[in-house]
């Protein structure tokens, strides 16, 4: 169920975000080479971590790099119950593509993990998780989507700590079971 608010002046509808046994919203975002990345197709391939992260919000996000770097170290973990980890970048579109490419320079990204660009937050909104501040972009949030698109693990957090850590992701994430 999505709640629809309307500015009088521009008409812009933000969703309230999806909750657990929601079926997440599809979308089609693109990493910072232009590989295409969506939703619906991620899924049918096993689960999905979908973190939101700052972005660049006129800074480098400390916070953001501290979360990313502890879910590269633990890139065994999440390949190993077949999960694919999908970051959002959001923040205005000017330079957006090069302020993630710095924000990757320190960082090697695992096979099963993509950094995709929200350029002017069309994804933020229609997750409901636009962090409308000043140098803010998106509240730092973190879904569990399972292989038929449904969200089993939320966790939206309104400040800059207090986010998901790896551990606590992959204790969420159903185990697989031995092939016999």
């Amino acid at each position: 169920m999505f709640l629809f608010v309307f500015s009088s002046a521009l008409h812009i509808m933000a969703a309230a975000p999806p909750t657990v046994s929601e079926k997440a919203p599809d979308f089609a975002l693109s990493t910072p080479n232009g590989k295409s990345v969506r939703l619906s197709e991620v899924v049918s391939k096993g689960p999905v971590v979908l973190v939101v992260l700052r972005g660049y919000p006129g800074y480098e996000c400390p916070y953001c790099n501290r979360q990313v770097q502890d879910f590269i170290q633990k890139a065994a973990g999440f390949a190993d119950v077949g999960a694919r980890v999908v970051m959002v970048y959001p923040g205005p579109p000017q330079e957006l593509g090069a302020k993630a490419n710095e924000f990757l320079a320190d960082k090697k990204l695992p096979d099963n993990f993509d950094l995709v660009l929200d350029p002017g937050y069309e994804f933020t909104n229609l997750y409901g998780l636009r962090w409308d501040a000043a140098y803010e972009t998106a509240y730092p949030s973190t879904f569990l989507i399972d292989r038929q698109g449904v969200i089993f693990f939320s966790k939206i957090v309104k400040e800059h700590g207090g986010r998901t850590t790896a551990a606590e992701i992959l204790d969420a994430m159903p185990k697989r079971k031995a092939v016999q």
